[in-house]
């Protein structure tokens, strides 16, 4: 049995959390590979390729994620119990004396508004992140608690028994434990879709460009360092103006920016704004490029602007939810830059047929990095 902590406002809430939940709490690129692994997170870069939807994509990831983390809030509620008396509704106490304190772990942050029942939004829009008005929003939230734990008695009955781990843990179940830990999850749910949604966006726009323009036969390099200054690209690059997804150079003097953004028919606009910062002529090496621009977008709504207004910059957009949109992408190139790809002429099965086929290849650890 754990032995009891003393002083568990002090200790905070994290004390009582299983040492992998920081991992599983990390959205870098490089962790979330290793957590999921590669064939997963290549599956998905195929899937949106072929004209699925991100999030449909992710979807099964974001659960793997959520239900481990669901598994180690349990750990969490029974670590505390065994080490805290009346744990469950002491735990809104230990969570408001942790965000009352400066500085603090994203981690400890985070359990601690999930144990009031909170996510980051919340907080700023409930007690519009005044840290002295917790201490009346636990009362109530507590209040609340306890009412709905006497109606749940009183309509269901008591609720009695015990959970143990293996390890010797042991916790007894009743409304309190249940009721607040349900409460804690439900947090926890939201904070970690909303936070996934930003993640994958910004991962895989690194990923997807990265593979297409790989099975295209470019050849990655480091950013605004290019080799041969022909057939290669490199990802984010940040030079004068703004920063482009990915920059392609094909020959000489010639070049393509792409800017891609997994934004719905709601407001594609953004992205033109952002293009339209673009120089349309660098200098690189010894030359001065001419550089045309690619926007890639999930979806475009039927009464959109973007396409024309596109158009009056110079910029060309690509739709993902289109028809096999890589294979629309190869025949944009061969327009702009005189590039020629089998895939531009490949029926849609035959298109399906050799992304499945090249994605197997594509070094994906490589586009994470950078």
């Amino acid at each position: 049995m754990s032995s009891r902590i003393t002083d568990p406002e002090q200790a905070g809430v994290s004390a009582f959390a299983p040492d992998d939940i920081d991992d599983l709490l990390q959205a870098k690129g490089v962790d979330f590979f290793q957590r999921v692994g590669v064939e997963a997170i290549r599956e998905v870069v195929f899937n949106i390729l072929i004209g699925k939807n991100l999030r449909d994509s992710t979807e099964f990831l974001t659960r793997r994620r959520l239900v481990a983390l669901n598994a180690a809030m349990v750990v969490l509620f029974m670590e505390g119990s065994s080490k805290v008396e009346n744990f469950p509704e002491e735990l809104s106490a230990i969570a408001t004396a942790s965000l009352q304190r400066s500085r603090l772990p994203k981690i400890e942050r985070w359990l601690s508004y999930w144990a009031l029942g909170l996510t980051g939004k919340g907080f700023q829009n409930v007690l519009r992140d005044e840290a002295q008005d917790l201490v009346a929003y636990r009362e109530k939230y507590v209040e609340a608690c306890r009412e709905i734990i006497a109606a749940s008695e009183e309509n269901y009955g008591r609720l009695q028994g015990s959970i143990e781990l293996d390890s010797g843990i042991k916790a007894n179940l009743d409304w309190a434990f249940l009721l607040y830990l349900l409460s804690s999850i439900g947090a926890q749910t939201l904070t970690i879709r909303g936070s996934e949604k930003s993640t994958y966006g910004k991962l895989f726009e690194g990923l997807v460009l990265g593979a297409l323009l790989h099975i295209l036969g470019f050849s990655l390099v480091p950013p605004d360092r290019p080799q041969r200054f022909q057939r290669e690209f490199w990802l984010s690059s940040r030079r004068k103006r703004r920063e482009s997804d990915a920059t392609l150079l094909y020959e000489q003097g010639k070049g393509i920016r792409f800017d891609i953004g997994f934004i719905g028919r709601g407001n594609p606009e953004i992205t033109l704004d952002k293009v339209s910062r673009f120089e349309r002529e660098i200098e690189l090496g010894r030359s001065r490029w001419y550089m045309a621009t690619i926007i890639i977008v999930d979806r475009i709504g039927a009464d959109s602007r973007i396409v024309d207004m596109a158009r009056d910059i110079g910029a060309t957009v690509v739709q993902m939810s289109g028809s096999l949109w890589p294979r629309q992408v190869a025949r944009e190139l061969g327009k702009v830059l005189g590039f020629k790809h089998p895939l531009a002429e490949m029926s849609d099965q035959e298109v399906i047929r050799y992304l499945k086929r090249e994605i197997e290849d594509v070094p994906l650890e490589d586009f994470i990095s950078e």
